[in-house]
């Protein structure tokens, strides 16, 4: 398979294949006018099966870093500009979650009231959050980020 390379981008790598289509829709990658290249089920050591983006002339800011941290704490993000790597970013999830994942406790004062939402981490490795306001866990699969 040929994928051809971008002169000015971003590469995300190393997303676990079933957190491909999740990346896609929190970054909104669908209403993107640039090209934008993805590759799922490729063969990783690491991973078993991996995906890959690669998205011309988009570069993310912390929080869209974080978003994909949420749902891909694996990935690894390679900044492009001329054609060659100038920067590669390990995502990290971060130690606080303030304003990027509904809680979907539906008692949770945060569904209810104007409140920004606010997690704490117990769990970087499987991605579990523990909500301020009303302590539920959500784990990976029951993250849904607000849009």
């Amino acid at each position: 398979m040929k994928v051809s390379a971008i002169k000015d981008g971003t590469v995300i790598d190393h997303i676990p294949a079933r957190s491909l289509f999740k990346v896609i829709s929190i970054l909104k990658l669908d209403r993107v006018e640039n090209p934008v290249t993805f590759g799922n089920n490729l063969e990783s050591v690491k991973l078993g099966k991996k995906a890959i983006i690669k998205i011309s002339d988009v570069f993310f800011d912390e929080k869209e870093i974080n978003k994909i941290a949420l749902v891909a704490p694996e990935a690894k993000l390679n900044i492009i500009r001329n054609y060659e790597v100038v920067e590669k970013k390990v995502v990290t999830v971060p130690d606080e979650v303030v304003g990027i994942v509904k809680c979907y406790n539906p008692r949770c004062i945060t569904n209810h009231e104007n409140i920004i939402t606010r997690f704490s981490i117990v769990s970087k490795k499987e991605v579990l959050l523990r909500c301020h306001y009303c302590d539920k866990i959500i784990d990976q699969d029951h993250i849904e980020i607000i849009r």
